[in-house]
């Protein structure tokens, strides 16, 4: 069976796509307008260096996921899907009204403050926009609309950054107006998303975030393709945490290049990650083809690699502009590392994402989706904090994608080992 994106302009899947959309691009607007104050305006807070302070904010928007998570997968299981989706757009309205208070009055504890409501409007979006996928859509279709999802996730995180970064030259009333003008976009199209009822009404809330999410966790673990599922995924994540904190820095020291190069670069590997979720999804033809996730992961293996090893001397002389850069053969060679990097990052997770679908019950698919979440955010702390240690010891960036590009065979092995599946199948998508 062929897949086809027919769906993609019909009422079951476009609304929900613009709501991600927008709420990722909010996010990523939000959070770097943030860095941009510190880094360049002298937003401070307490005394702290403008380095840790950035440290700071980040972590203030992850820590959402963390407290959360399970209580949002419960929320997502027992009510209508669409009607939590227009509760938290609206909620990402007063949240902007916050951050543009915050602009005007340079107040950091209120920047920091929409920071932390915009990572909790994130943590309860999120269980929702994966979970009613198989409400919207058909089997054959799942593969497709987890696709597209990744690519609209990418590169709304992908504009987010630059014209977030843009936006704060033009002053306050600026930012404010795109962010407000964002997230109301987003509640006009949660408004149109169809209902997607309650899988399990009887679920419990509970104040105990702990021993909840705890309690989440093991009965994901449980249930031996949501443990494969999630074990990948939270793997990419942290492989996509390392490169992505590090870029900026690697593209001055390794490669020579400008502030303007890494958005190049960022944006080379962004558009990389859809093209692959998408052309992933059509290789599917309507069927979940766990035989990609190998191909994605050896690909990224050998892009990593690749990167790495060309370009492991440190650069020495004035930093390139653009026209410069891209004038070089040889920087040609590290854009299509990065582009393919991204792009069989996009075969990898794909996959991935709907076999945690397909294989959660109905009535736990929420939950799923959101004790993904909570693991993922432990990698990307856990990607932080061995980037350090081997930066620390290494002391050269292209040494530590070398190290986490090796790293990715032994993860592969170990994922393989736990969901034989995925071998079995290696070579199902080639077939008709």
């Amino acid at each position: 069976m062929q897949a086809g994106f027919d769906f993609f302009v019909t009422r079951r899947f476009l609304p929900l796509f613009g709501t991600q959309f927008m709420g990722a691009f909010n996010d990523n607007l939000l959070r770097t307008a943030v860095v941009v104050l510190i880094s360049y305006y002298g937003l401070s807070f307490l005394g702290l260096p403008a380095e840790q302070l950035v440290n700071l904010a980040a972590g203030i928007f992850i820590l959402p996921f963390f407290l959360f998570s399970a209580t949002a997968g419960k929320v997502s299981e027992c009510f209508d899907k669409a009607r939590i989706a227009r509760v938290v757009k609206l909620a990402e309205v007063g949240i902007m009204l916050l951050t543009g208070a915050g602009l005007f009055l340079h107040s950091t504890p209120m920047l920091l403050g929409a920071l932390f409501l915009m990572g909790t409007h994130s943590t309860f979006f999120g269980p929702l926009k994966y979970s009613v996928l198989p409400q919207y859509l058909n089997s054959h279709e799942l593969v497709g609309g987890n696709g597209l999802i990744e690519m609209g996730t990418f590169l709304a995180i992908l504009f987010g950054q630059i014209i977030g970064s843009l936006m704060m030259h033009h002053g306050p009333l600026a930012a404010t107006a795109i962010t407000l003008a964002t997230a109301l976009t987003g509640y006009g199209f949660s408004r149109a998303m169809p209902p997607a009822p309650p899988t399990a009404q009887h679920l419990k809330l509970s104040l105990n975030v702990v021993a909840d999410s705890s309690r989440l966790v093991r009965s994901a673990w449980r249930i031996d393709g949501v443990r494969s599922a999630i074990l990948g995924i939270s793997w990419f994540w942290l492989m996509g945490a390392v490169y992505t904190t590090q870029l900026p820095t690697f593209t001055r020291l390794h490669l020579g290049g400008n502030a303007d190069v890494y958005t190049l670069l960022l944006a080379v590997f962004s558009v990389g990650i859809g093209a692959g979720s998408v052309l992933c999804a059509k290789l599917s033809r309507g069927r979940l083809q766990l035989g990609l996730v190998l191909a994605g992961s050896l690909g990224m293996t050998v892009a990593g690699t690749d990167l790495a090893l060309g370009a492991l001397p440190l650069y020495r002389g004035a930093l390139l502009d653009i026209a410069t850069f891209v004038q070089s053969g040889g920087n040609w060679h590290h854009i299509v590392d990065l582009a393919c990097l991204g792009f069989f990052g996009g075969f990898f997770t794909v996959p991935l994402y709907t076999w945690l679908q397909t294989a959660s019950p109905d009535a736990f698919r929420s939950q799923a989706v959101a004790a993904n979440n909570i693991i993922n955010g432990f990698y990307m702390v856990a990607a932080a904090l061995a980037s350090a240690l081997l930066l620390g010891w290494l002391h050269n960036i292209a040494m530590l994608f070398l190290a986490v590009s090796l790293i990715n065979v032994l993860a592969l092995a170990l994922l393989v080992r736990g969901a034989p599946i995925i071998w079995k199948t290696r070579l199902a998508w080639l077939g008709r």
